[in-house]
């Protein structure tokens, strides 16, 4: 509990202490009143303060005002402890809010933790603390041992083990070495490194995450927002409502039918109907339980942007996956060289050589393969052709490096490759010279995840790649996946979830699922877009609603299965809320329910549907 909390726990003890005493004690009219006045001002002085600031305001009808109205006029009718119980048990319903809230944001406090407060940057062979916002790009910079990385870098000296959990949700240390990239948020584990920084620290990985994070509230789903404007009817009807029922039946009793008006009778009702009718239960828990799936699904690794990405992704029928890095490692390695009429060492040179300035996977394979330093002064007029692959001048010599698109383009006449792999086809000033055969790997858990995702409820799955159609139908054969589109350009797979939008029932949603590099157009196109293995990434997590911070499959599901529970205990407290509250406000109308059933009514009904909300906290074995 935080200082505040404890204050109000303190008070709710002395106001139930003083209530207990003075209801043992043989006393009645001022000195009562007198006597019971203390209890209610130490447990209510902040209720009466806010709902007087409300009316000077002109912002009236809110709970503040209800309860002040109900406790009020129950003191005013000599129902001493009945008024102070009111404000007591309201008070310990805000305790278990302020509480609930407090738990729920500790994971995402946990998240914020991962800010750095300084950099180490070298001077004269000592170390100085600077503000992280000062260190420019380039700058080398010392992560000691037990330090957070403070700013995204390559390693330049040293090597060690990182604990990325903070990011991913997972426990198990990444090791780094010399000329790994590395992101800031992780804590160094054990050696002594060196980074030469790559970014500012605005544009870091850790700033732009604390920077979804704190905006996630913004974004509100459909079921807030239709509760905001539940309670901004709701409050002033049930006020006006409460009006009537205190003044129209003993008008109607006293003119109409002759009889004794009952002043007292009815005004009681009015109260009890009032303290009933507040919404607490509903305006609190439903944003609490989108608050808390939030910080849920943050321990676990997945970053929400807003609570209407949360709701939507609930709804989800359709994914659609990117195949490289997504569902592969993009780990890609040089199987083979075929058909070649030079050495199988310089068709990779010259490959490796005109694809040198990429920092596509398959062109650092190739520079991988080559297995010697690479001269980029050899190497001029390069020209990437989108889709098709590279053509620049080695020594001299026109090289075009690519897919047999890019051959027919060049006027190049290609050779088959039996093999499943991705095929680069390399052309020699104007002579096909041959192919490099390529392979990656499928991630491990890829296979269970589609698994994961039909029991979660998805229908359908499909992958978009620009690889060939032989390599996209094996990875899809092998995965159990539904549909596959191979052979796309980047405008393709655009295209082609347009196409899938329109096809999809009017409340089903798509995901899309891409790594986050080359994927944004997709991302931002889908209805949900999902970055797998974001970690460095800006272009995810700026283009895509939810953020998966490693590269593992299976968390798409566990996304997908988070959202579902944090609605299905949404609508939870929706319809047990709404539901108690009319069976209530019926009983209090008829004069059957007493204050002791309106407090029930309200700070119960309040206190269960908070208790219910911080379930979403929980996404063990999900």
């Amino acid at each position: 509990m935080n200082k505040k909390q404890k204050k109000m726990l303190a008070r709710i003890i002395i106001s139930a202490a003083l209530i207990v005493l003075f209801s043992m004690l043989p006393i009645d009219g001022y000195v009562e009143f007198v006597l019971f006045m203390v209890p209610y001002l130490v447990i209510g002085y902040d209720i009466l303060k806010k709902a007087w600031k409300g009316i000077l305001n002109r912002q009236v009808f809110d709970e503040n005002f209800l309860m002040a109205v109900a406790t009020i006029g129950a003191i005013l009718l000599r129902d001493y402890k009945e008024g102070v119980a009111v404000m007591l048990f309201y008070q310990i319903g805000e305790l278990f809010q302020s509480y609930a809230v407090g738990k729920s944001r500790r994971n995402i406090s946990e998240l914020m933790d991962i800010r750095p407060d300084y950099a180490n940057v070298e001077t004269d062979g000592k170390l100085e603390k600077v503000d992280p916002d000062e260190v420019a790009v380039g700058t080398i910079i010392v992560v000691q041992p037990g330090e957070k990385i403070p700013i995204d870098g390559i390693v330049t000296e040293g090597k060690t083990s990182l604990n990325t959990s903070a990011l991913t949700g997972e426990s198990l240390p990444r090791e780094v070495a010399e000329g790994d990239e590395v992101i800031s948020g992780c804590i160094n584990m054990s050696g002594l490194i060196r980074i030469r920084t790559t970014k500012e620290f605005g544009e870091s990985t850790v700033s732009k995450i604390l920077e979804l994070m704190e905006n996630s509230s913004s974004l509100k789903s459909r079921s807030e927002n239709f509760i905001s404007k539940f309670a901004k009817y709701y409050t002033p009807a049930v006020c006006y409502g409460a009006l009537a029922l205190a003044f129209l039946p003993p008008l109607v009793r006293m003119i109409f039918m002759g009889l004794s008006p009952m002043w007292g009778d009815w005004i009681y009702r009015a109260l009890t109907f009032l303290v009933i009718s507040c919404p607490c239960a509903l305006v609190i828990s439903i944003p609490l339980g989108f608050f808390a799936g939030i910080g849920g699904a943050s321990k676990a690794g997945v970053l929400v942007k807003g609570s209407n990405y949360l709701e939507a992704l609930s709804q989800t029928k359709t994914v659609v996956f990117d195949k490289t890095g997504t569902m592969t490692e993009g780990v890609f390695e040089v199987n083979g060289v075929h058909h070649s009429k030079m050495a199988d060492q310089k068709l990779l040179e010259y490959a490796a050589l005109a694809e040198s300035a990429s920092s596509h996977p398959i062109s650092k394979s190739l520079q991988k393969a080559c297995q010697k330093p690479l001269d980029r002064t050899r190497v001029t007029d390069i020209e990437e052709i989108g889709g098709n692959g590279i053509t620049a001048k080695v020594d001299g010599i026109p090289v075009a490096v690519g897919n047999a698109k890019l051959m027919e383009r060049i006027g190049v006449t290609p050779m088959d490759c039996h093999h499943v792999g991705t095929v680069v086809h390399v052309a020699v000033n104007g002579e096909y010279e041959g192919h490099i055969l390529i392979s990656d790997r499928i991630k491990p858990h890829a296979k269970q995840a589609i698994e994961n995702l039909k029991k979660a409820g998805v229908t359908r799955t499909v992958m978009l790649t620009g690889d060939r159609k032989r390599v996209a139908d094996s990875v899809a054969a092998e995965l159990g996946i539904d549909e596959v589109h191979s052979e796309l350009l980047p405008a393709d797979k655009v295209s082609r979830v347009e196409e899938l939008l329109s096809k999809k029932g009017e409340k089903e949603t798509l995901a899309f699922v891409g790594d986050g590099i080359n994927d944004a157009p997709v991302l931002s196109r889908a209805d949900i877009g999902i970055a797998m293995g974001a970690m460095g990434s800006d272009a995810a997590i700026e283009a895509a609603d939810i953020v998966l911070m490693d590269d593992d499959p299976l968390k798409i599901a566990t996304a997908i299965r988070i959202s579902k529970r944090c609605l299905r205990i949404v609508y939870e407290n929706i319809y047990f809320a709404i539901g108690i509250k009319l069976i209530c406000l019926l009983l209090g109308a008829l004069g059957i329910a007493n204050m002791w059933m309106a407090i029930f009514a309200d700070v119960g009904v309040m206190i269960l549907a908070v208790l219910n909300a911080i379930r979403t906290l929980f996404v063990k074995n999900m």
